[in-house]
């Protein structure tokens, strides 16, 4: 990578263009996002598109006059500062050879993180605002946010996206909805205000295996996929009466927001979410002006010079726009979070009260509950035989594709065991195989999580335990016989919420002194819109078609926070996206619906932390928080450069060049944020004993405030607050506050290498709860 700035290409790089062209550059292409130091650009180009392309231009010549394909995919405006391209890797490293080039990245693949909520977080059933708390002007107010949701698309003949009583678009709306093969500009409407496609990335990487791509998934807004839709109705559908899928969940489906628009951008295809589309579909969600960015997505971990979520997230922060990530289905194993950069929110994913149960009743008449969202035609009462195919090399045990013997589960039920392949897959294999039911069961890795499917036969999901006893009972009775039933919907099931097993768990590797997951949502059997191009289980054998699905999965706790987040900022518009983070933090619980504190499904014991976060959200709470953790872009660029990022990585970040570091965190978790992550030195000698972090809170509460510290956390540490007592005289006041942390002596020779405990700001009118995180560990 070249340091020194010149105006126009050097003529060593000319040279290597020639060279070459003589060659043809014929070795194979791939996307590439290339990151352009604008302080280089000539004055002869009137836009930076006219930059690219002409930087471009002569790599794209051939000797084949036949070949026409523009090798510039996206030129990014907001989100990147530079342009995607399709280029072979002579054609990379001779543009790289460019002093204007800083970087370039190959593409890189990201995936989706897979009616009773309302109610469940304590919203008013009719306009989605506080209960106790709609006013005219709120209601009004929530009309004028616009949700920018980036997945696969939308279903627009949806009920959830109409558009009955909604007033004019917002006059600063720039987004449009694009006319497609399949989809027609004039679909969207007052609530859908906007929806766009994106895939030349996916494209390009399908070009290259053959080029199916762009006959199967024509460039569309269109969702043949359904998560989109799930996700887009989530945050702000419209309501709905009568929904159900199928006859569950039945009753009034919406959004959290639903007085609020909605624009789609649709970045996700069959083969994923490439790095291109995702950053052209936030460039332009910006420039659009969309209030809140959506996006149940996410990747591999690294730095956040090199993860596109996290860059085009700065650019929409600093524009005031507040951004949703879900932190992935990687649970329960630890360190398995996506998207944990500072200035986003990262939502994990937890339980309703509301459940779909289901039994099983074995020959030796015990009945096992599971849960189920089959609706077709039952077993009936007779039982029939249970087999447990372990087959010669395993599989048939997971239910694999071609591991079942039809002579063997003809007219049976099959007992799988969870793992490898789709859970609704399973129940396909067995179908195909002549099996007439099957019981699905968690093994250690999934522990007492019990997840509904929509399964194309009759099935029942069990826990780990209950799996175990089925287990033992199958392979030790010599003619196992079982009956399958079900039993519709419930409501108000104790305990909830808990930890749902798949959630993705801290610590952060990237930062370990930034607590992530921020919070948990609502993520398990989440009942909203669905596309009507392909049936509820997703398999492509499923011919049903409904409105409505429930899905499961951090995909699903994102939008709920995605529109809470639209509700905040109707109610407090000047507050910036990390005010409305705080609010939605402090304000969290960590007691469920038995006042316990809050469980984790992967094993059934108590979640801490790296599993929740600073709690569940309560919405009724967050409108009315008492005290903020603010930060701002500044506060951000003093954090990467405690980093020790290289100038091109921090201007890649913050898409500026000269960035100030003269203002620079002693640490890391001196940002300002609402959450303590402290990490001590466990190496004997030079031991980092004491942390010592600042914070700054904002009065958004009364006039005439005091709040008194009330602290939480293991014996072996010792925690000291100063000052003990915030006396705030004025609303917008903000006071500092220092928080010592002593590792005591033996401390990190216990086997247990974490704890946990919280620092609270507590008076009659609010609790401003920060969760905290200790780590013992060989820095």
């Amino acid at each position: 990578m070249a340091s020194i700035p010149i105006s126009t290409l050097s003529f060593t790089f000319i040279l290597l263009l020639l060279q070459c062209l003589s060659a043809s550059c014929s070795s194979p292409k791939k996307t590439y996002i290339v990151h352009m130091n604008h302080h280089t650009k000539p004055q002869i180009y009137p836009t930076r598109r006219d930059w690219y392309t002409a930087s471009l231009r002569s790599l794209s010549l051939t000797t084949d006059s036949e070949t026409s394909d523009d090798p510039l995919l996206y030129a990014y405006d907001t989100a990147y500062n530079g342009f995607a391209a399709s280029l072979d890797e002579q054609q990379a490293q001779t543009l790289l050879g460019s002093d204007s080039v800083l970087g370039l990245y190959e593409d890189t693949l990201y995936h989706l993180h897979t009616t009773r909520t309302p109610q469940f977080l304590g919203l008013d059933t009719q306009t989605g605002l506080w209960e106790g708390h709609r006013t005219l002007e709120l209601d009004q107010a929530s009309r004028d946010v616009i949700i920018g949701v980036l997945d696969t698309g939308v279903w627009p003949e949806s009920p959830s996206f109409n558009d009955a009583g909604m007033p004019e678009i917002p006059s600063r709306w720039r987004g449009e909805c694009e006319n497609a093969t399949d989809f027609s500009s004039s679909l969207c409407n007052r609530k859908l205000i906007g929806a766009r496609s994106f895939s030349r990335g996916f494209h390009m990487a399908a070009g290259n295996d053959g080029g199916f791509g762009k006959e199967r998934e024509p460039p569309s807004p269109r969702d043949s996929d359904g998560h989109g839709t799930h996700t887009a109705s989530t945050a702000a559908g419209s309501h709905v009466g009568n929904a159900s899928l199928l006859g569950y969940a039945s009753g009034t489906a919406r959004g959290m927001a639903p007085q609020a628009r909605v624009a789609t951008y649709k970045v996700c295809w069959s083969d994923g979410c490439f790095a291109s589309d995702i950053l052209a579909g936030m460039d332009r969600a910006i420039r659009d002006g969309v209030d809140v960015l959506s996006l149940s997505l996410g990747g591999g971990s690294g730095p956040y010079f090199r993860d596109t979520i996290a860059i085009g997230a700065f650019a929409a922060m600093e524009r005031g726009i507040f951004v949703s990530c879900s932190a992935g289905n990687s649970g329960p194993s630890k360190a398995s979070l996506a998207n944990v950069a500072p200035w986003l929110m990262t939502v994990g994913a937890g339980t309703l009260d509301r459940d779909f149960p289901a039994s099983a009743l074995l020959g030796n008449k015990k009945r096992f509950a599971g849960v189920s969202l089959y609706s077709g035609k039952g077993m009936g009462a007779e039982p029939v035989g249970l087999v447990y195919s372990k087959g010669s090399n395993q599989s048939g045990i997971l239910c694999l594709p071609g591991s079942l013997d039809p002579a063997v589960v003809r007219g049976k039920v099959v007992l799988c065991d969870r793992g490898l392949n789709a859970r609704v897959e399973k129940g396909k294999v067995v179908k195909e195989a002549g099996g007439i039911g099957m019981i699905l069961t968690n093994t250690a890795a999934n522990g007492e999580e019990l997840v509904a499917d929509s399964h194309l036969l009759p099935a029942v999901a069990v826990g780990r335990i209950v799996g175990d006893q089925i287990r033992e009972y199958v392979t030790s009775d010599p003619n196992p016989t079982a009956v399958l039933s079900f039993s519709g919907t419930v409501l108000n099931v104790r305990p909830s919420p808990v930890v749902a097993a798949f959630s993705s768990r801290g610590p952060n590797m990237i930062t370990k002194q930034i607590l992530k997951p921020d919070v948990i949502g609502p993520g398990v059997n989440i009942l909203a819109g669905w596309s009507e191009a392909i049936g509820p289980s997703g398999l492509p054998q499923d011919s049903r078609k409904s409105q409505f699905n429930i899905m499961s999965g951090t995909s699903m706790s994102c939008p709920h926070i995605s529109g809470l987040g639209a509700l905040l900022k109707a109610a407090h518009p000047d507050w910036s996206p990390s005010a409305i983070k705080s609010a939605l933090m402090t304000t969290a619980y960590v007691h469920d619906n038995t006042n316990s504190p809050l469980r984790d499904a992967a094993g059934g014991e108590f979640s801490t932390p790296w599993a929740h976060g600073a709690g569940h959200v309560n919405p009724q709470k967050a409108l009315s928080p008492g005290l903020v953790y603010d930060a701002k872009a500044r506060d951000y660029i003093a954090f990467l450069c405690s980093l020790d990022y290289s100038p091109d990585h921090l201007q890649l970040i913050v898409k500026r060049a000269g960035v100030n570091c003269s203002r620079k965190l002693s640490d890391p978790g001196q940002l300002n944020y609402p959450s303590f992550s402290v990490v001590f030195d466990s190496v004997v000698f030079d031991a980092k004993k004491v942390v010592r972090y600042t914070r700054t809170v904002t009065n958004v509460g009364e006039a005439g405030s005091v709040y008194d510290v009330v602290v939480d956390g293991p014996s072996m540490v010792g925690i000291t607050v100063y000052p003990t007592k915030l006396e705030f005289g004025k609303v917008g006041e903000r006071k500092r506050y220092t928080v010592t942390f002593v590792s005591k002596k033996g401390a990190s020779d216990d086997l247990v290498r974490s704890a946990f405990g919280s620092i609270t700001w507590k008076n009659e009118q609010h609790q401003v709860r920060s969760p905290v995180a200790f780590a013992w560990t060989e820095l």
